[in-house]
């Protein structure tokens, strides 16, 4: 019989970001105070799930984040940059509901293509990079489980590439809260099953899209 594996796909906590920006790749963007407590949440739902490897993007708050599990499950911290977050021309600009960068011209040429999308890294190569590291951490822990710690834009993108669906979406509908949690589970190597969980609770409906 094959194998049954599951691979956590847990976004980072609450970032300290009082700006409000969306901060996408930029250094010095680390967890709120609430943001480690999401963490410590996560890390006691994930308690008896079986991990055997914890795996988590590059950047300073997926690290935080990943940090409690290491310590709680006494598992090594690997780091893999296909968790990386998605890349985006808008980074360090507001652009929540009300503010004016989206009206302003100079950024039109970026809106061009949203099926691509034009402002950043193309949903394909997303995809293509998540699954990649997805599918190294199921083989790294087969018969068990393995965490990576990522972003919610590389998450849903992920999920919509495994669940056949269309990339081009709707920011705001995107099923990837703070500290949530998507869970692909394994039959061998074919995907039997995704489910979700929000261990911290529910994202607060003002957070900046895609942060």
């Amino acid at each position: 019989m094959a194998a049954t594996t599951v691979v956590h796909l847990l976004r980072h906590g609450e970032v300290h970001n009082p700006e409000k920006v969306l901060y996408g790749r930029l250094p010095g963007y680390r967890l709120s105070e609430t943001g480690e407590a999401m963490a410590v949440a996560a890390a006691d739902w994930l308690a008896d799930k079986h991990v055997t490897h914890l795996v988590s993007s590059p950047l300073e708050r997926a690290r935080q984040t990943a940090a409690p599990i290491a310590t709680k499950l006494d598992l090594p911290l690997e780091i893999d940059e296909r968790l990386l977050e998605a890349g985006n021309a808008f980074e360090g600009l507001r652009v929540g509901v009300g503010d004016r960068v989206l009206r302003s011209p100079q950024h039109w040429w970026k809106l061009r293509n949203p099926m691509r999308p034009s402002w950043g890294e193309p949903y394909v190569e997303i995809a293509t990079r998540m699954l990649a590291a997805v599918e190294a951490a199921r083989d790294a822990a087969r018969g068990a489980a393995a965490v990576c710690v990522s972003h919610q834009l590389p998450i849903w993108t992920l999920r919509l590439h495994l669940e056949g669906r269309r990339f081009a979406h709707d920011p705001r509908r995107r099923q990837c809260g703070l500290a949530s949690v998507t869970s692909v589970t394994y039959d061998g190597d074919r995907v039997a099953g995704i489910s979700y969980a929000e261990p911290a609770g529910a994202t607060p409906p003002d957070e900046v899209p895609g942060a």
